[in-house]
């Protein structure tokens, strides 16, 4: 079986081993102590300031979601969403959810984010922006240094979903004054499913967080990150996950962030140079490293079956309207070439 998906991922052997022992008791010491080395590696990993707060949640990235904008925003704010995708709108949706106004850029099918979507909303009043920063519905990556000069501009929160985008696509807390930052262990990290990180800016720890009464309880950031600050959690968390997360941001760490994104690079144009050649389409919006669209006129779910029952390999399907034009191939996770000629080989023998 090969996986060229966007989560869950190929995972590396050393954590499928790490993951098949005994787990330990976790309020002690020694797992404080894991919890508190994670946060600073992974802190280094996002050039984020040393007072950066980290929230270790036991949830899917939806949950992180919900919990940066329900702990970050309330009814009084007015946030702009970049909706380009199906990620773009649970933003919306989770706004609506919480009653926080907003307005959205609603991207059409192939449309590219440029900064004139922007312009119409300079000096509105807008409070937060709101963004998938590879919108993994469709592979596009939006640009952060323009996002980030509007929200200056306009002095707004900076709300990024990075689930897909980190370790594949460069992210810097401090260098785009990012507030809000959201991961999952399931993409890059390549481990299970079941923890996310919210990162928080030192200004919306304490501007928001901190003195905005939550509306949930699970979810409430202030708590997670007050026990953090003692390497624990509020509640029971995904205790073999949170170990493996602290031996893979040690992996990265020594690897080196700019390398590891490098590597993601590769893959990623290897296999678009390599799909081209044998005649299939690619979106011309600007694309994550971590993940390539491949565009079909109807039949993309057939080759999706056929790739999975034929040759044991699995690419990322779509859904809604994209579900019989779009397949997705990702490019995180325990993969190299010789994996991506497989894949190639198999596309090419179906495509004839």
């Amino acid at each position: 079986m090969r996986l060229f998906t966007v989560g869950p991922v190929m995972m590396y052997p050393d954590t499928l081993e790490r993951s098949g022992k005994q787990l330990p008791y976790f309020r002690t010491d020694d797992f404080s102590r894991i919890m508190l080395d994670s946060e600073r590696v992974l802190k280094r990993l996002l050039d984020a300031d040393d007072d950066c707060k980290v929230a270790f949640l036991t949830a899917s990235g939806t949950g992180a979601m919900e919990a940066a904008v329900s702990c970050l925003l309330t009814p009084s704010d007015k946030a702009l969403v970049i909706n380009g995708g199906g990620f773009g709108r649970r933003f919306t949706e989770i706004c609506d959810v919480h009653g926080i106004p907003y307005d959205q850029i609603a991207l059409s099918t192939g449309e590219t984010f440029t900064k004139e979507h922007l312009e119409e909303f300079n000096g509105m009043g807008y409070t937060a922006l709101l963004v998938n920063l590879d919108e993994t519905s469709t592979g596009q990556l939006y640009d952060i240094a323009l996002l980030s000069e509007f929200c200056k501009a306009n002095g707004m929160y900076l709300i990024v979903d990075a689930i897909s985008a980190f370790l594949a696509d460069e992210i810097s807390m401090s260098k785009y004054g990012i507030d809000a930052l959201i991961i999952s262990s399931q993409k890059a990290l390549a481990l299970e499913p079941g923890i996310s990180m919210v990162v928080l800016s030192p200004r919306a720890y304490s501007e928001r967080a901190i003195t905005i009464k939550s509306p949930t309880y699970y979810l409430d950031l202030k708590h997670h990150i007050l026990d953090q600050e003692r390497g624990q959690t509020p509640f029971t968390p995904a205790v073999g996950t949170l170990l493996c997360l602290n031996d893979m941001l040690h992996m990265v760490d020594d690897i080196g962030i700019d390398e590891k994104i490098r590597r993601t690079r590769t893959l990623a144009e290897y296999f678009r140079q390599c799909a081209m050649d044998i005649g299939l389409r690619i979106p011309t919006y600007p694309l994550s490293n971590a993940v390539t669209p491949i565009l079909f006129d109807g039949d993309a779910m057939e080759v999706y079956k056929r790739l999975n029952d034929g040759y044991g390999i699995t690419v990322t399907p779509s859904g809604g309207e994209l579900k019989a034009h779009m397949l997705r191939v990702g490019h995180i996770g325990n993969l190299d070439k010789t994996d991506y000629d497989v894949l190639i080989s198999a596309l090419k023998e179906i495509l004839q």
